[in-house]
């Protein structure tokens, strides 16, 4: 993601005036001339500061209009505006996810905030540009004042202004205003790059009598010869202090991170050590490749998990940052919810919702912990497909999770599965080779043409959800399930009893006879036919969701025993078996999470674990 940060350093006050996206201008309100000032200088990608004097407030901007070319992640706009409404309304500021204004230095006090809209990019005509949507939310001092704003809906159309008025309360001298753009609306409608948060002015006025701005502003001028040396001196010393406290807390986390909490929510380590009592190992619920996960309250109430990247993991930094990227700008039922990020120190953190149930694997394969009833499993499998199915097609970064697996989905207080874990996504991106350098997954959930040539579409999803389906079924995990008959996991067996038509054989025996016959040879169908060995056959993730609610039909694709393609699909696993044979493994290593990370043209392999 693109960021950038505008910060101005002015003199103490308790107002404030802003042309968001024009120049300066003198408007009259309550029979006195206010200078709105402008930040039209600010342009995308590109910090601009400012040298006026009256004001100290600046803006930030996160995201990056990715259609339309530019690389800028704000800008202003500019119309020729209606002879009936106000020059303020001519211009505006739009960014693609978040836009923040804050005013710093400010007196403590109340303060009545006014936001100044005008949807001036849509229009009221019957042309294309009408059908635009604009939705987003707005943030004062960390509070949802406005959920899904439409501003033609609150002014009746485009082209005309409407104000909002909040009361908020400024206690530490500091005033936020964020616009926060969550998905909502048209991204492409009347054209490409214009569907962010947008705001017109901002204007700030004290309801308190005691604002002393006018004394503090007389005081400073009459003082200023005389203090102008010192202060200077001061700010020197205080700033090559903070400058070297800086580069000590921050020479381990490096360049990458920098700015990274502007694009999720950002949590302080105090926080965090607070909410997990100092990372108590009472509070501890999952270990992984990328390190230990905790469960925390935060003094509000909440319940969150906090993954702590491990000082030994040699992937932690690369998955970090895709972590974010990819799952900070995604919403969905079956998705974790990813609070925000803590970054302070050699800390990399992630703070997600918590999720009561722990994991599927745990879920399936523990009996000491919990017994999944079939319409419960059903509507698991059901609910990851619909994740995996707005992954693919429905979302505006269509994404590649490559570990799909039972640890990786997360179930909360009800059992509704949600996917996690985003440290090996990638974008799927049609117009590029789909043939990746650098193989990461979990053995025996990789599809065959990703594992051996590296050869990556959503497909390989597709595969790993159709041997997560089997495992769902079954309870069993199909890299420890080793039947009879010759056969190597659990995969292996269900295509067997698919040749033998038997497939109400593989059902969980926890389950008894409290089943449907017709849903459990349903699901083992469509779990088949997404481990088919060809990825040309195996359907899209929709087809899926339609198949096991049965609004569609299920293809018949029986493949013949001992078939070379067939083959392909349990090379890995022998290979990995064979392995194991060959070398102990430590017990701290998990058969069920043991994942692969492989680069082309080098002879050799890591294994290691993962979440």
């Amino acid at each position: 993601m693109v960021l950038f940060i505008f910060f101005r350093f002015m003199a103490d006050g308790c107002s404030l005036h802003v042309n968001c996206g024009g120049n300066d201008l003198t408007m009259k309100e309550n029979d006195k001339m206010v200078l709105y000032e402008g930040d039209a200088q600010v342009l995308g990608g590109t910090a601009k500061y400012f040298n006026s004097i009256n004001s100290y407030w600046g803006l930030s901007s996160t995201g990056d209009f990715m259609d339309d070319n530019d690389y800028q992640n704000a800008r202003f706009t500019e119309v020729s505006p209606p002879t009936n409404i106000s020059e303020l309304y001519s211009t505006a500021r739009i960014s693609p996810l978040s836009l923040t204004y804050f005013r710093y230095c400010l007196e403590n006090g109340s303060y009545t905030v006014s936001l100044h809209f005008a949807e001036i990019l849509f229009t009221n005509d019957n042309t294309y540009s009408s059908l635009g949507k604009r939705i987003f939310d707005i943030y004062i001092q960390g509070q949802l004042v406005r959920k899904d704003f439409n501003i033609e809906g609150v002014a009746g159309g485009a082209l005309k202004p409407v104000i909002e008025q909040f009361n908020t309360s400024v206690t530490d001298n500091i005033l936020e205003i964020r616009f926060y753009w969550a998905g909502k609306g048209t991204t492409r409608i009347p054209r490409r790059g214009i569907y962010g948060p947008i705001i017109s002015a901002i204007s700030l006025n004290p309801t308190f009598k005691s604002c002393s701005e006018g004394r503090k502003k007389a005081a400073a001028t009459a003082y200023i010869a005389v203090g102008v040396v010192a202060i200077f001196v001061i700010f020197l010393i205080v700033s090559i202090l903070l400058w070297k406290r800086y580069l000590k807390g921050r020479k381990k986390i490096g360049k990458d991170f920098e700015g990274l909490e502007l694009q999720t929510g950002s949590f302080t380590l105090r926080q965090i050590i607070a909410a997990t009592k100092n990372f108590d190992s009472a509070n501890k619920i999952g270990e992984g490749g990328f390190g230990p996960v905790y469960k925390g309250l935060l003094s509000d109430g909440t319940e969150i998990a906090v993954k702590q990247l491990s000082s030994k993991s040699t992937q932690g930094n690369r998955e970090f940052l895709n972590e974010i990227g990819m799952i900070s700008c995604l919403q969905h039922p079956n998705l974790v919810n990813l609070h925000g990020c803590c970054i302070e120190g050699d800390q990399l953190l992630l703070v997600y919702e918590y999720m009561e149930n722990n994991s599927l694997a745990r879920a399936l394969f523990d009996d000491r912990l919990l017994i999944l009833d079939w319409p419960t499993r059903l509507n698991i499998c059901i609910g990851i497909a619909r994740g995996l199915a707005f992954l693919h097609e429905e979302s505006r970064f269509k994404i590649i999770h490559r570990d799909i697996k039972a640890t990786n989905v997360l179930l909360d207080k009800d059992l509704n599965p949600k996917i996690s874990d985003f440290g090996l996504a990638r974008l799927n991106e049609d117009e590029k080779s789909h043939i990746s350098t650098r193989v990461a997954g979990t053995i025996g959930y990789m599809a065959p043409e990703y594992a051996l040539w590296g050869y990556l579409t959503y497909k390989a999803d597709v595969y790993s959800f159709g041997v997560v389906a089997l495992e769902i079924v079954s309870g069993k995990n199909n890299n420890n399930y080793m039947p009879s008959n010759n056969c190597i996991c659990l995969l292996d067996w269900a295509c067997h009893l698919q040749q033998g038509g038997n497939l109400v054989d593989l059902v969980d025996s926890k389950l008894g006879t409290e089943f449907n016959n017709v849903e459990v040879e349903r699901m083992v169908k469509v779990a088949l036919l997404c481990t088919n060995a060809s990825p040309s056959l195996r359907p899209t993730m929709s087809e899926v969701v339609s198949m096991l609610e049965g609004q569609m039909s299920i293809p018949e694709v029986i493949p013949e025993p001992n078939s070379y393609t067939e083959d392909l699909r349990f090379k890995a696993m022998r290979d990995f078996h064979r392995e194991k044979q060959n070398h102990s493994f430590s017990g701290s290593q998990s058969q069920n999470s043991t994942t692969i990370r492989t680069g082309f043209g080098s002879s050799s392999t890591s294994v290691d674990k993962s979440l």
